[in-house]
């Protein structure tokens, strides 16, 4: 399956549902209190994060696509927290606010990176579900994806409402359930239990042929557009009806918490769906941002850099040959991680010693060498009939082995100013003996304020000069 990284930023999505304050007591421990036989810990960090239904909000904002939420809370301080924490994301919170009772908070007491206490402060809430469906109401123009991120905590008791009018609408519904009963989620476009929520509804599965099966049927029972069952270490599994199942393994390299897993996979379905990825697209870059969340501390958000670097290890794309699109997705997530992105061209028809030493110096004038080769009928036009010696896909395989050289992309122009435009490189590198305003393209680069560098030749090393050679000796 090939996975590309969407366009978010068009990808509007609407959380409803539990809303909840993540927050971390960090200190260190090195005694035991001798009141109990207890750690004592020193407090000397507080931490508040969203959680829950406010954290798959949080996620979508981070994936770059634009994010609202609507939950309940109480009338105090740690709504207060949660609703500054969000609007610094840019994700827009519309909170029902109950007076006389708390916003459910998660305490968590941490010594070096371990959790060794919890601590959960919460009463289910007491909804007023007509003006909760009028504020999703209110919040649905423009919205691509609707998602109900429920942890049975009093805010949702109005599943069906909602699902009828996001489906008037031609909204998709995701919904993450929770509880033993799950009819109230019928209609809806997409579930994603994990297994013992599954398991808790149709009965434990002894292998995936039957986890399949209970699937299947209870699709038809609660007639749903899909199902994906999310298996920890074993991965994912998605059913949809008339498809095979499509079983997916777990990226994770290490798992340091599970914390929040959950809320990544809905937020990173939600927001690719809205995207215009199809859905086992849209599940295997969930299935990633997964992989990536478990190996924080904590409730986390993945970040589109994050996601799109790990596409393009996936993808193979973190360096060697590329299409166009690829590269400039590569450089995004280059850039997003502060690096400088260095430009230069050329033939490369007979790789030799002075071509290696050019781009060795090439590279050296920033973090990432992006080296763009005429094809072969633009080599033809440059340099002749019986040019390239070399195909443009041998060329770009042996240049893509060197070690200065990041990622390789061809052109079929005379002149690489195109594509100068697309990439906008900090810095384009030539080699030879003319002056920075003689450098093809040179004007393109200072307009938006890149650097133009020219590096010397390197003496005896020359195309022709190999070609000639081996003519004059047969």
């Amino acid at each position: 399956m090939k996975l590309s990284m969407p366009r978010f930023d068009q990808a509007a999505v609407l959380v409803v549902g539990d809303v909840m304050l993540d927050r971390y007591w960090h200190g260190g421990t090195s005694r035991i209190s001798p009141e109990a036989p207890v750690p004592v810990v020193r407090v000397d960090q507080i931490e508040d994060r969203p959680g829950g239904a406010a954290n798959v909000a949080l996620n979508i904002a981070a994936l770059g696509a634009p994010a609202r939420l609507v939950g309940v809370t109480g009338e105090d301080e740690a709504a207060e927290s949660l609703s500054a924490s969000l609007q610094g994301a840019k994700v827009q919170a519309h909170f029902q606010r109950i007076a006389g009772q708390p916003t459910i908070v998660k305490l968590r007491v941490m010594s070096r990176h371990q959790q060794l206490l919890r601590m959960d402060f919460e009463e289910p809430f007491k909804t007023d579900t007509v003006a909760l469906t009028a504020a999703v109401e209110s919040q649905l123009d423009g919205i691509k994806v609707l998602v109900l991120s429920d942890y049975g905590k009093g805010a949702l008791k109005n599943h069906q409402e909602l699902i009828q009018v996001a489906r008037a609408r031609n909204i998709p519904v995701l919904a993450d359930p929770k509880g033993k009963d799950f009819a109230i989620y019928r209609g809806a476009s997409l579930i994603t239990p994990n297994l013992n929520e599954f398991e808790t509804i149709v009965g434990r599965c002894a292998d995936e042929a039957e986890l399949v099966a209970k699937g299947a049927e209870l699709m038809r029972e609660l007639e749903l557009g899909a199902l994906l069952v999310t298996r920890g270490e074993h991965g994912m599994t998605l059913l949809r009806p008339g498809h095979p199942a499509l079983h997916l393994p777990a990226r994770a390299r290490e798992v340091f918490d599970v914390t929040g897993a959950g809320d990544t996979v809905i937020s990173t379905l939600a927001a690719s769906i809205a995207a215009g990825e199809e859905l086992p697209q849209a599940v295997a870059l969930a299935n990633l941002a997964a992989g990536i969340v478990v190996g924080k501390l904590g409730t986390a958000a993945i970040s589109a850099p994050e996601l799109r670097r790990a596409v393009q290890r996936e993808e193979g794309s973190e360096r060697g040959v590329l299409s166009l699109e690829q590269l400039l997705t590569s450089i995004d997530d280059a850039r997003a991680h502060g690096e400088k992105i260095v430009f230069t061209n050329g033939c490369f028809d007979i790789l030799h010693a002075g071509h290696v030493t050019y781009l060795e110096q090439a590279r050296a004038q920033g973090d990432r060498l992006v080296l763009a080769v005429n094809d072969d009928a633009s080599v033809s036009r440059l340099k002749g009939p019986g040019r390239p010696i070399n195909s443009v896909d041998r060329r770009m395989a042996v240049l893509a082995g060197l070690g200065a050289v990041d990622w390789v992309v061809s052109f079929s122009e005379d002149t690489p100013e195109n594509l100068l435009r697309a990439v906008k490189p900090d810095v384009l590198v030539k080699g030879g003996d003319y002056g920075v305003d003689q450098v093809v393209g040179a004007d393109i680069v200072n307009a938006y304020g890149g650097e133009v560098r020219v590096l010397g030749l390197v003496e005896n090393s020359s195309t022709t000069a190999i070609v000639n050679k081996i003519l004059e000796r047969k």
